[in-house]
């Protein structure tokens, strides 16, 4: 085996740390696209120059966060010290190879007590901002999910508490609704409980973390989570984002997202979502307001031999029910969650031959709840079988499924080591920020490539 002639280690020699770092890295094609000024600007008025020691430049310790969540580094201290070993990190951070990078220490503190806590916000925004101008978003098409992130709590240690139920963002216009049924039947007014004391449930805290919420996986599998409610467009893009703890369903914390994404974009034509955003309340949101909601088919839990609930018709005229065998299911009465009751005259139905496929009672009543905004509903399953409404869900899986896909596998959010909804809230956008400004910086490095091929080529062509 023939050994290596000298050993190299210790031999000086005078280089560039630029020539170090490849031209195509990651580092060098966020350079290009970024500009730190606005950050000088925004971050000067919280340092004081006059008095003590230089503080350490805020653009370094925001770019050793980048830094982090760009290559899926778990901890601000694995960052400190890839950082200390890694000559592209130092190019990116304006360091020399001598230069001590500042401790994770005074990272951690910046974000957590000197810098503003809409910081994240304004980074996420600005990096979108770019990618808009660039014409790399496209906007018409939405596509809303949410993914759990595990928490840093240890899921032996909670307590049981009761709390009250929070009120539903719906409840002041169904009421407003289910009254004016209520009034054509001849029924009392359903009145505002605000002033009484509000229903109360229990939900298990977590003692390490209250913020966060216990989360059933499967069958057996509990732990304590947060979830990141979040919105993208076609090109893998996050155009949102709402974290909550993990126990929150996802059509609870589906306004806030909504509201956010229609209120910036208001070009946005459909919104593609899972079984657990079709509910009626969201399909006639999305439809009153002039949009597409697409959302999947869910299965009937009813017996095999029982009729469907798409077997019995409405009349709309009648205002009722007509069942598979023709008769009438009269409106009754409308409760306060917007449930319109419809019962069956008993003597039609004790001698009926489908009685046992109806599911008729013992006195030969059959009785049917549909939701005072089930129309919407209606409107939601047609466009599910439209072409349209097949090609937008179909695209599911290649965007906002990648985008967590990403997350987690490149980018470490599986877990968290952040406690506190706000600390989790600001580590999550800047993910999803490091993440937008990964795809910004791949995308404008092609096309300066492109152009530079393209030039090329003409000038091979003209001569």
């Amino acid at each position: 085996m023939e050994k290596h002639a000298e050993d190299a280690r210790r031999k000086a020699m005078v280089i560039d740390i630029d020539m170090l770092v490849p031209k195509d890295h990651l580092l060098r094609k966020i350079e290009k696209v970024m500009d730190y000024d606005w950050l000088y600007e925004r971050l000067n008025p919280l340092y004081n120059n006059k008095v003590g020691r230089p503080g350490t430049d805020p653009v370094v310790l925001i770019k050793m966060v980048l830094i982090q969540h760009l290559f899926g580094i778990p901890s601000l201290r694995q960052t400190w010290r890839e950082c200390d070993v890694n000559v592209a990190y130092r190019w990116f951070l304006g360091y020399d190879l001598l230069e001590h990078i500042p401790h994770f220490a005074t990272v951690s503190y910046a974000f957590c007590n000197r810098f503003p806590p809409e910081l994240s916000v304004e980074i996420f925004d600005h990096i979108l901002n770019k990618a808009l101008n660039n014409r790399m978003v496209d906007p018409s098409v939405v596509f809303i999910d949410g993914t759990h992130i595990k928490a840093s709590a240890n899921k032996k240690k909670f307590q049981k508490e009761q709390v009250n139920k929070a009120a539903k963002v719906y409840d002041e216009v169904l009421r407003k609704e289910v009254n004016e049924e209520r009034a054509k039947l001849g029924k009392k007014e359903i009145e505002d409980k605000d002033d009484d004391e509000p229903p109360k449930g229990e939900k298990t805290v977590s003692t390490t973390d209250p913020d966060c919420g216990m989360f059933v996986k499967g069958e057996h599998e509990r732990q304590f989570a947060y979830e990141a409610h979040t919105a993208c467009e076609r090109h893998g893009f996050v155009l949102a984002v709402e974290v909550t703890p993990g126990n929150i369903h996802d059509s609870v914390a589906w306004d806030a997202v909504y509201d956010s994404v229609c209120n910036r974009f208001p070009e946005v034509e459909a919104l593609a979502m899972d079984a657990g955003y079709k509910t009626s309340w969201i399909a006639r949101k999305i439809l009153r307001d002039g949009r597409i909601p697409v959302l999947p088919y869910t299965r009937r839990h009813t017996k095999k031999y029982a009729f469907k609930p798409w077997d019995y018709q409405y009349n709309e005229a009648l205002d009722c029910m007509v069942c598979p065998a023709g008769e009438l299911l009269r409106h009754t009465t409308t409760d306060r969650n917007g449930k319109r009751t419809y019962r069956s005259t008993p003597g039609v139905c004790m001698n009926c031959p489908c009685r046992e496929k109806c599911g008729a009672n013992g006195k030969g009543q059959k009785l049917i709840q549909r939701h005072i905004w089930q129309e919407y509903l209606d409107v939601v399953e047609g466009i599910r079988k439209t072409d349209l409404g097949k090609s937008i869900y179909e695209k599911r899986k290649e965007t906002i499924e990648r985008v967590f896909a990403d997350a987690k596998e490149k980018h470490s959010m599986r877990y968290t080591h952040m406690r506190g909804l706000a600390r989790v809230t600001q580590w999550v956008r800047l993910k999803f920020a490091a993440m937008n400004l990964k795809k910004l910086a791949n995308w404008a490095w092609k096309r300066l490539c492109l152009q530079a091929f393209g030039g090329y080529f003409w000038i091979f062509e003209a001569a």
